[in-house]
C-alpha cells in the first residue's frame, strides 16, 4: 500500500520513528540502525516501508535504506519468524552482517538477539541460505576488482582456526577481498579485526 514516506522526522521512542507527511504523522515500527541514521527531529526523512496487515492491528515498519526494508522482507518470509523478531535481528544485524552470519552458518551469532532460539537460528539460516547472497563478499558492497571466492574462503578457514567466529572472519575477509592471494586478505583482515 505504502511504497516509502517522505516527511519532516517529528518523534521517536526506541523501536520507533514518527514521520509528518502533509498534516498526517506515521508511526513507523523501527530498527535502531534506521533511528540512528534518520538525523535529527526536525530534519526531512524518507523511510521505505512495510505494512503488516493483522486482524485486530495496521503496523507501518520504516526503514532508512531499501536493502533494509527487503531483509526485513526476506526474515519475514521465515516461518515462526514474525515481524518483532526481524525488527530484533536488524536492530542487531545490518542485512551485510546478516548476510555474512547466514554464509557462515554462524548460529551462535542469531541466538544473541532478543527472543532468537538455538532452532528458530538453524531454520533461519536454513531458510535464508538461498535468498542472501551467499558468497562472504557479496554483502561487502561495492567491489571495484573481481573476487576470487575460493580465496576468501580459505582466508576465512584460517581466521576461524585463529579464534574467530565464522561471522567476524568472512565479514573482515570480504572487506579485504582485493587483495591478491589468501595470505594478504588474512593480513588485512587481521588488521581489520585487531581494531
Amino acid at each position: 500500500m505504502f511504497y516509502s514516506l517522505t516527511g519532516t522526522y517529528v518523534a521517536s521512542e526506541p523501536g520507533m520513528a514518527v514521520v509528518s507527511c502533509g498534516g498526517v504523522a506515521f508511526k513507523c515500527l523501527t530498527t535502531m540502525h534506521t533511528l540512528r541514521t534518520m538525523g535529527q527531529i526536525g530534519q526531512q526523512t524518507t523511510l521505505y516501508t512495510h505494512l503488516n496487515v493483522r486482524e485486530d492491528a495496521l503496523d507501518l515498519f520504516g526503514f532508512a535504506e531499501k536493502e533494509e526494508l527487503d531483509c526485513f522482507r526476506k526474515i519475514l518470509a521465515v516461518s515462526g519468524v514474525g515481524p518483532k523478531m526481524a525488527l530484533a535481528i536488524l536492530s542487531d544485524l545490518t542485512p551485510a552482517q546478516l548476510a555474512m552470519t547466514v554464509a557462515a552458518g554462524d548460529a551462535r551469532a542469531l541466538t544473541r538477539v532478543s527472543g532468537v532460539g538455538a532452532k528458530t537460528a538453524q531454520r533461519i539460516i536454513l531458510e535464508l541460505k538461498d535468498k542472501l547472497a551467499a558468497s562472504p563478499v557479496a554483502a561487502v558492497g561495492n567491489a571495484a576488482a573481481p573476487v576470487d571466492v575460493s580465496m576468501v574462503e580459505d582466508a576465512v578457514q584460517a581466521l576461524t582456526a585463529l579464534g574467530f567466529t565464522k561471522t567476524e572472519a568472512a565479514s573482515a575477509a570480504g572487506r579485504c577481498a582485493g587483495c591478491e592471494s589468501v595470505e594478504q586478505i588474512i593480513t588485512a583482515a587481521l588488521k581489520l579485526l585487531s581494531k
